[in-house]
């Protein structure tokens, strides 16, 4: 879907390659029919001041410039996963990219404080400190990341700023999707009328980035990279677990 993501591209053809991937792989959608209204598409597809739960259309047609969330989630075996991607269309700003690269930045930083016998913020304040060391940029408040598994939402709910060392114990077997939400302007949001579709309230652009994690003993497994993580976790120190190998 990221490779499709080009000018001239509609967000419904996305969609379309999502569920084709899903079919390919004897999976289902987590998201197709999820909630109420039922959400109809297997993708969130997201665009410039869209901050998440975009639905994808043939009418949303993809231009130079274009920063698009493309967010999937799947069930395979009885089991979610949920990841999401900002991709850059044609060439973007230099605002836009950098935008990008601070959200999927905090992002890893989260995903390196969630450590065994540590406290749920300390990912959210991972995130909030690593978003104040790239730039000012407006952190989306009332969404965050979610613990996944037979649900794709379970508990717990995980703020994407705040204190260290406050929630729950980080307990080996806890599976997590982290996913900051970065715009560049405010933090606040609004939904549209059809009751999924959220945007800034002053039409700033937004980037938006997930990866879901399983916690061990041994170190995060990022289930949702196809390295596991080890590429951005072994730059920050932290070690993946032997079962991602």
């Amino acid at each position: 879907m990221s490779d499709a993501a080009v000018c001239g591209t509609s967000t419904a053809e996305l969609d379309r390659i999502g569920r084709e991937v899903l079919a390919r792989h004897g999976a289902t959608s987590s998201f197709l029919n999820y909630s109420f209204p039922p959400f109809p598409a297997v993708i969130c597809a997201s665009v410039n001041a869209v901050v998440v739960h975009g639905i994808p259309s043939d009418e949303v047609v993809l231009a130079d410039g274009d920063l698009i969330s493309i967010d999937y989630g799947a069930i395979l075996d009885g089991w979610h996963g949920d990841a999401a991607v900002s991709v850059e269309v044609g060439s973007v700003s230099r605002e836009v990219k950098e935008l990008s690269r601070a959200c999927r930045t905090s992002l890893w930083d989260g995903i390196a404080a969630a450590t065994v016998g540590g406290r749920l913020t300390d990912i959210s304040h991972a995130v909030e400190s690593s978003v104040q060391r790239s730039g000012k940029y407006g952190i989306v408040t009332g969404y965050g990341g979610h613990g996944i598994g037979t649900q794709m939402h379970m508990d717990p709910h995980i703020l994407n700023y705040g204190r260290a060392g406050h929630g729950p114990e980080l307990v080996a077997g806890m599976a997590l999707a982290i996913e900051p939400m970065l715009t560049l302007g405010t933090e606040k949001t609004r939904e549209l009328d059809d009751q999924w579709t959220v945007v800034t309230t002053d039409a700033s652009w937004a980037a938006h980035w997930e990866h879901t994690v399983a916690l061990l003993e041994d170190g995060p497994w990022v289930l949702t990279a196809e390295d596991g993580g080890r590429a951005e976790l072994s730059a920050r120190g932290v070690p993946v677990s032997a079962i991602a190998d």
